[in-house]
């Protein structure tokens, strides 16, 4: 049988999100799924080793995609496929027709028209409840050939009696990257009382990078390995590799926890959903609030001895 998801959020993160509700599809129908995502999702970097997934189809970012013609070119492209059913999570009336003009039978989808107010995760329950009587409360799985991660391990000196720390500290916007200066305080304290090496893992822009030089240019240096001259994919058995990861409401605060490691996630300008949504991943919001979303503007305000606190209990 040949089933298609379509989950068309931005980030790696909303696509690492829906992950338990794919898989729960794979598991009821006994086939891997393809996905229909946005190129900036990037989810064929981090889920080719999926055994749940197929393949991972983009909607490309073109103003000639988009409209009634972009539509007819969708499900033109879509038919070469013949997907027997689709899952489609939202209430798009454009993909519901763009599903039926591609000849695809059978159409799961959320109620069109009622988008606002949506929960993330609670709107994609109810539908795999209401049609196969399912309950999905998995954590989201990427899964990783451990050859790999095994080769990773000897080619960098990875060493089991060290506390292997991955940092996410890049960010997908300036109000949610974290300051330097918190990560090198925990940095500081952590590395009184136990060995360890950090993996700083943060993307190309000016402001991702200055972080990362100003952690760099630390006693720390020769303790650190820089991650952003590697792809998301090569990334993925450095994260595995880990003990445990603190990052920013960043992508990589997703694949970590999806890959089974513990992770702090340090929410400071985004719904507090993104970072707790996984039995994997240890919210900390900054000092003064009582809940986190858009606009909080609370980078400043994350307290690393809160972190500090957090990793001591998570390790013990």
């Amino acid at each position: 049988m040949k089933i298609l998801v379509i989950q068309n959020k931005m980030g790696i993160g909303d696509t690492i999100i829906y992950l338990p509700f794919v898989k729960a599809i794979s598991k009821q129908f006994n086939c891997p799924i393809s996905l229909l995502v946005k190129e900036s999702s990037k989810a064929n970097e981090f889920l080719s080793q999926s055994s749940y997934i197929d393949q991972v189809i983009y909607l490309k970012k073109n103003k000639k995609n988009d409209g009634v013609l972009g539509s007819v070119k969708l499900a033109r492209e879509l038919a070469k496929y013949n997907f027997e059913k689709v899952f489609i999570f939202n209430s798009s009336l454009r993909f519901n027709l763009v599903s039926k003009l591609a000849g695809i039978k059978k159409i799961y989808q959320y109620p069109l028209f009622q988008k606002k107010e949506q929960h993330i995760i609670n709107t994609a329950k109810k539908l795999i409840k209401d049609n196969f009587n399912i309950n999905v409360n998995e954590n989201p799985e990427i899964q990783i050939n451990e050859d790999l991660v095994k080769e990773n391990s000897k080619k960098f000196n990875i060493k089991k009696d060290e506390i292997n720390i991955l940092l996410g500290i890049g960010g997908s916007g300036p109000s949610k990257r974290i300051p330097s200066r918190t990560f090198l305080f925990f940095m500081n304290k952590v590395s009184k009382i136990k060995k360890c090496k950090f993996f700083l893992a943060t993307g190309k822009n000016d402001d991702e990078q200055k972080i990362l030089n100003e952690i760099l240019e630390t006693k720390f240096k020769d303790q650190c390995i820089p991650l952003d001259r590697y792809s998301i994919n090569e990334t993925l058995p450095f994260i595995k590799n880990c003990n445990i990861a603190i990052c920013n409401d960043t992508g990589f605060a997703h694949l970590s926890s999806a890959l089974g490691v513990k992770t702090i996630t340090l929410i400071a300008d985004s719904p507090l959903i993104y970072g707790s949504y996984s039995t994997n991943m240890y919210p900390i919001i900054p000092d003064g609030e009582k809940m986190v979303s858009h606009n909080t503007l609370g980078k400043d305000k994350i307290n690393p001895e809160k972190i500090f606190s957090k990793f001591m209990s998570i390790l013990s």
